[in-house]
């Protein structure tokens, strides 16, 4: 009686994180953790300031009523009336944005950059070892042709 002996737990969960996706896939959360706290700095020392030049520093304040009287409680909750917090929504939206192209300007763009100069070094490369390969062929196909020549001559004289 022969069982089909199936991989055990453990197996499969090691067999699983020793994939390649899964741990590309922790640094690229544990990285955008930290990068999180750089764009949140960005956002509160630099964007916040230069909209509260115009306004407040503040983007959750910046609401819209839409039924009197709104009064919102100094922890965010709604006392009374209906307010379209838009602020927050545009802090959020500036968050992206700047993390967004702080991502592809940084990272994106050099890695594309540096892929595509790989990848023109790796045709070069190719194209330099298809012209030696041809030139070798043109050499043995020369050395061919004087054998042959040498060959005949050599029945001629006979």
């Amino acid at each position: 009686m022969s069982a089909k002996q199936e991989p055990s737990v453990w197996q499969g969960f090691k067999a699983f994180l020793m994939r390649g996706n899964v741990v590309d896939l922790a640094v690229a959360v544990v990285i955008g953790a930290a990068f999180t706290n750089i764009v949140n700095s960005v956002v509160k020392g630099i964007i916040n300031p230069l909209v509260g030049a115009i306004g407040t520093q503040n983007l959750d304040s910046y609401s819209t009523c839409l039924k009197d009287p709104c009064q919102v409680g100094a922890d965010g909750t709604v006392k009374s009336g209906v307010p379209i917090m838009w602020g927050s929504v545009l802090g959020s939206t500036l968050s992206f944005v700047i993390t967004a192209a702080v991502v592809y300007f940084l990272m994106v763009l050099p890695m594309s950059k540096y892929l595509a100069r790989q990848a023109d070094r790796k045709a070069a490369r190719e194209g330099t070892k298809e012209i030696v390969e041809v030139s070798e062929l043109e050499v043995l196909k020369e050395i061919r042709d004087a054998l042959v020549a040498q060959r005949g001559s050599g029945h001629d004289e006979r």
